[in-house]
């Protein structure tokens, strides 16, 4: 399945233009800020619990139920300023929750814009516990209700609002040469990011 959706997020990265973007701007009040602590640093994101209830609800069940913590950022693919780093669960069945509904951006209103955080998935409501954090503006990567086939894009929930400098280091990060199948080949880090810890800011 994570090679499934590697097919998915590279076709959309080579889509999308390779313009980096501003950091997200401060969260509007009523968005869930969450702090992951991770082995190369602080990564605070604001989760837009009321624009997107599903999946920014599923991943605070994640955060609150402790089953981010030990985790990593495994994974990156693209340039110092423009790419995606995904990390998560990894499918872990001790730690992953049912699949959710897929909640498409052109309901949210959400955008793969610079410090999105989207889940990872295959077909549309498979999304488990694997995210990915974007850097740059992927605007194939939303939903094109327009465009043939699967065309609901992937679902953003959350924004970086500190610490997307930490994401840049991730992304840059020396590759492994013999991890991972097929496109993933080459994209998988030597070096694995722990995510020690990841709770809500009081």
């Amino acid at each position: 399945m994570i090679r499934q959706i590697a097919f998915a997020l590279l076709a959309m990265l080579a889509l999308s233009p390779a313009a980096a973007q501003s950091p997200a701007a401060p969260p509007p009040p009523g968005d869930v800020r969450v702090t992951l602590e991770t082995d190369r640093g602080r990564i605070v994101i604001a989760v837009h619990a009321d624009k997107a209830p599903i999946t920014g609800g599923n991943f605070l069940k994640y955060v609150d139920q402790k089953r981010l913590d030990g985790t990593q950022f495994y994974r990156g693919v693209g340039a110092p300023d423009y790419g995606f780093v995904q990390g998560g669960a990894q499918n872990d069945p001790k730690r992953i929750l049912p699949p959710i509904k897929h909640e498409p951006t052109n309901q949210t209103g959400l955008a793969h814009d610079d410090g999105a955080l989207s889940m990872a998935r295959y077909a549309p409501g498979s999304a488990t516990g694997d995210f990915f954090i974007v850097l740059g503006k992927m605007p194939a990567m939303d939903a094109h209700p327009d465009a043939p086939g699967d065309n609901v894009g992937f679902a953003v929930f959350a924004h970086v609002v500190e610490g997307l400098d930490v994401v840049k280091a991730i992304l840059v990060a020396p590759k492994s040469a013999t991890a991972g199948e097929g496109v993933m080949k080459g994209q998988m880090l030597e070096t694995p990011v722990k995510i020690i810890t990841a709770r809500r800011v009081p």
